[in-house]
């Protein structure tokens, strides 16, 4: 019998060998030395602030480990209790529980469980069901659960050797999942209690425990009777196992589950416009050095301020509500996409839901078949849509009414960022992430207007021109040519006043007539190359239209370039990303802005003190930054609005803060009926001013607060007043005119 014994021991011992070397490649790899010393699990990279402030997460399996010494004792307690009680008397395996599985292996019925929390760590950390399941024995049905257990048990062991016991629990609570895309404790006490890990109560530690072996059969949300019983067993083991006294297990049965429950995706945290942008030019970086964005446990330290983001973000819901208040109260009972005559364009809806996802699925679905596509394009569903009033309603609503509501809404983007060293501060590319994903600050593209002008003025300062120079308020045409039509800018109340003024007037003022008369001078092949030498990288169609805007740009774009005014001729490129580290805190790479010098210094200068012009003189189309807002601050700006008023932009510029913002509807043909609500001025400006407010107000935010700096010499006059005698200034001082005038009645002609 001893023989038998000793053959059968030795024979065990030769199949463990067998299997750790996979032998003849008959059951599959086993992880090396080098994968043991450091398992790797999926960690989540994390985004901060340049203030420091955790801003959201890129993750696959949204996981962020935690030091033993910041575990509760209760979750080490009740983790032991429910599943190793004798998991301080082992070496990786349980002598007891190994009999029980080897006895119902051996006699065909069920192994059962017994795994110790080193077995169940090594399933974990090293997929022994998926990953290393490649041996040619493993399809042999049988014995793949035999191989399997047994890489565990040899893991296991190993393990042990490697790491010490408190290591062990650590790995295991920061590995395991407890649902609700929640992996490791720490992510789980966030989600179901919105709690660090050492602040867990009793029965917290208990109910979250209890999820390990069923993260969705014991979803306190989903089944909280089921969780309840669940957590009610985990502390009666920790009874059992002398780990609390009666009383205490009596007292925390009796209590309810209280949740503060919260999912954290990519729709939360801070700035996610930004965020999603950030990820595609990460994702490129991580492809070219091998890393994993969604796994690697990367700290990725970018340039927005928390502070500011919070303010954009406020700024523009502020904005955005009594925007869309206005809009739907012009169209009210009326569909607002109109062609430019007026008229309503037809089939507008149909046309546009054959563009969506939606559609493409019922079109594949149903082979073409029109009557099924109408029928549940035109079916009522159950959703939630977002509104401006509680951020989300649920409604009953057809993909055909859905469509119609959210072709009805404005959007808008945002962006701020310091001119003198790239560093982007905040960035709101949306009125919603959850519901509109598309960003307007870099994905999105429109026509600028007249937030292009500054390109002729500075081509025209380079040839000679200065801001005293005069000219008249007279029609420019340019000529037929290559099939092209003459063409006439106007101005915008569609006159010409015959008077004389300044380019700094022209520019303050948005005169079309002398722009236009400036582009013929200059050429617009001339403007499409300063443009593009300040940063913008979209196509510039050199067209006498160039200096009205007539190319899409993006907001991050247009920015980018007006910094340059502020950075003394020196372009910055935008960046999002100030340095990036591994999970060890090693740098793995810092960000330094690309740059070039188009512009002189001296020409930057004279290029900001004529964007001053809008807020200081008179007729100034941002004067009510001055008056309304009351700012008493050196101020650059520009406004802009395009045909039909589809688009309003602004642009403002302070010594160490550039900020662009566009409005407008998805479609260009979805827009305000007149210049009175349309003009940027009205659509654009004043979410500026409510955000400048909100960052002058924060006495921790580091903004400029003194006079753009200027050369010590200028080789050009800037003190135009006594050229003012043809443009005379108006006689009623602009401040009465302001008091005259009400801030929703400004356009960009007016005051």
């Amino acid at each position: 019998m001893w023989v038998l014994f000793g053959g059968g021991f030795i024979a065990f011992l030769l199949y463990v060998l067998a299997v750790s070397v996979n032998f003849l490649n008959l059951f599959g790899q086993m992880p090396n030395l080098k994968s043991l010393e450091s398992p790797r699990s999926e960690l989540a990279s994390e985004v901060y602030s340049a203030d420091g402030v955790l801003m959201g997460k890129y993750f696959r399996e949204n996981r962020t480990p935690v030091s033993y010494e910041e575990l509760a004792q209760t979750t080490i307690d009740a983790l032991i209790a429910t599943e190793d009680a004798r998991f301080e008397q082992h070496s990786g395996i349980d002598p007891k529980a190994m009999a029980r599985v080897v006895k119902g292996l051996v006699g065909g019925g069920k192994s059962g469980g017994g795994s110790t929390l080193s077995q169940q760590l090594a399933k974990m950390l090293f997929r022994t069901r998926e990953d290393l399941n490649d041996g040619k024995l493993n399809d042999v049905p049988g014995l793949r659960m035999v191989v399997t257990k047994t890489k565990e048990w040899i893991l296991a062991v190993r393990l042990e050797r490697n790491y010490t016991k408190r290591e062990i629990l650590r790995m295991y609570l920061n590995t395991a999942e407890f649902g609700s895309n929640a992996f490791g404790i720490n992510v789980a006490a966030k989600t179901f209690f919105n709690k660090h890990p050492r602040d867990l109560k009793l029965e917290e530690s208990a109910l979250l425990v209890g999820l390990v072996n069923g993260p969705s059969w014991f979803n306190p949300v989903r089944n909280p009777e089921r969780s309840k019983r669940r957590r009610d067993w985990v502390l009666s083991q920790m009874r059992k196992n002398n780990y609390i006294p009666e009383a205490t297990y009596t007292a925390a049965v009796a209590k309810p589950i209280k949740l503060d429950y919260k999912v954290e995706n990519q729709n939360e945290g801070i700035a996610p416009y930004f965020r999603t942008e950030l990820s595609k030019e990460l994702r490129e970086w991580a492809k070219e050095t091998e890393h994993d964005l969604y796994a690697d446990g990367l700290k990725i330290y970018t340039t927005i301020d928390s502070r500011m983001q919070k303010y954009a973000e406020a700024a523009v819901a502020e904005h955005m509500k009594l925007q869309q208040k206005w809009f739907d109260q012009q169209w009210k009972g009326q569909q607002p996409w109109r062609d430019e005559n007026g008229r309503i364009i037809p089939n507008f809806l149909s046309n546009s839901i054959k563009r969506t996802a939606r559609y493409q699925s019922l079109n594949t679905r149903y082979d073409g078949n029109k009557d099924s596509i109408k029928y549940y394009l035109n079916k009522k569903y159950k959703m939630k849509v977002f509104t401006w009033n509680g951020g989300e309603k649920e409604v009953n609503m057809s993909p055909m009414d859905s469509l119609a509501y959210y072709k009805r809404l404005l959007h808008s983007g945002f962006m701020a960022m310091n001119p003198l060293n790239g560093q982007i501060k905040a960035w709101v590319g949306g009125i919603n992430y959850k519901y509109i994903k598309y960003d307007h600050v870099k994905q999105g593209k429109r026509q600028p207007g007249s937030t292009f002008k500054p390109f002729v003025y500075v081509a025209a300062i380079d040839q000679g021109f200065s801001p005293c120079y005069q000219r008249p308020d007279v029609a420019t045409t340019f000529p037929a040519e290559r099939g092209r039509p003459a063409y006439t800018p106007r101005n915008f109340e569609g006159s010409y006043s015959g008077r004389t003024f300044t380019l700094r007037q022209a520019l303050a003022r948005s005169m079309n007539s002398i722009t236009a008369w400036l582009v013929q001078k200059i050429g617009p092949d001339v403007i499409a190359e300063y443009a593009k030498n300040m940063g913008i990288t979209s196509p510039i169609d050199p067209v006498p239209a160039i200096g009205f805007g007539s190319s899409d740009v993006s907001i991050y774009e247009l920015t980018g370039a007006y910094s340059t005014f502020v950075n003394k001729g020196v372009w910055t490129q935008p960046i999002m990303v100030t340095r990036i580290e591994d999970k060890n805190q090693n740098v793995l790479r810092e960000f330094v802005p690309r740059t070039r010098t188009p512009l002189s210094e001296e020409t930057a200068y004279l290029m900001t003190y004529m964007l001053r012009g809008a807020t200081e003189e008179q007729g100034g189309t941002s004067i009510i930054l001055k008056g309304g807002f009351k700012f008493p601050y050196e101020m650059g700006a520009k406004t802009g609005t395009t045909n039909n008023y589809s688009d309003g932009w602004f642009m403002g510029l302070t010594p160490n803060l550039v900020c662009g913002m566009w409005v407008g509807g998805e479609d260009r043909s979805i827009h305000f009926r007149s210049g009175a609500y349309g003009q940027g001025s009205r659509m654009a400006l004043p979410l500026y001013g409510i955000f400048m407010k909100k960052v002058y107000a924060d006495k921790n935010i580091d903004i400029d607060k003194k006079p753009f700096p200027r050369p010590d010499t200028l080789s050009v006059e800037i003190d135009c007043s006594r050229y003012y005698n043809g443009a005379k200034r108006d006689t009623i001082p602009y401040d009465q005119k302001l008091n005259q005038a009400k801030l929703e009645d400004l356009n960009d002609e007016d005051i």
